[in-house]
């Protein structure tokens, strides 16, 4: 990627994640969340991964024949992710979006909303927005517990208690859920009402 959206020219997040890409493994495995959500029956339609970084979980969807939008801050990331997608002959499946997630706004008509590596309850009502009924909506992040090894982290980063299940759409059914004590860091899986459609 080398069309840097100016009004993220300067951005801190994008400038502090390239710095920590770059010294980065290439790729991140795909993640648990992915690997369960895609087992699992969908209605059609693509994959949106936010905060997606050098994502192994975009190439398990694009490899299992889902399109994939992937959406991150840093050119570095999406860089990597589309270089491998273009190795796999899977970058006719991905779509690169490179954006702040602050102010993006993903359109509506998802069956599977992924987002690993990030908190922010706005953000995550806006993706709980973008799923298809019978839809599939995996995330996970930091507790407030992480706060303790890292004082310096701000709390709106962090999961409250009962967060992100209190905040889901009336009718959704959380599949999974756990809290993970050796990284302090919360996931959970759920289906949003309505029944899938497979194509």
């Amino acid at each position: 990627m080398d069309d840097v959206p100016a009004d993220l020219a300067e951005h801190p997040d994008r400038l502090r994640w390239n710095g920590k890409y770059g010294d980065a493994p290439a790729l991140s495995p795909p993640h648990p969340l992915a690997e369960r959500a895609l087992a699992l029956p969908m209605p059609d339609g693509p994959v949106l991964d936010l905060a997606s970084g050098p994502s192994g979980s975009a190439l398990r969807a694009a490899g299992a024949g889902q399109r994939v939008t992937a959406v991150d801050i840093s050119e570095v990331a999406l860089g990597r992710l589309g270089a491998e997608a273009r190795r796999r002959g899977l970058d006719a499946l991905i779509t690169l979006v490179q954006a702040d997630l602050g102010t993006w706004r993903p359109p509506h008509g998802y069956a599977l909303v992924l987002c690993t590596g990030f908190w922010d309850r706005a953000v995550f009502g806006r993706a709980a927005g973008a799923v298809l009924p019978g839809g599939l909506l995996g995330w996970e992040a930091f507790t407030e517990d992480a706060r303790v090894d890292r004082p310096g982290m701000p709390a709106e980063w962090c999961l409250a208690p009962g967060e992100p299940a209190a905040m889901l759409p009336d009718g959704c059914t959380v599949l999974d859920q756990a809290d993970d004590p050796a990284t302090r860091k919360r996931r959970i899986l759920a289906r949003f009402p309505g029944r899938p459609r497979p194509g």
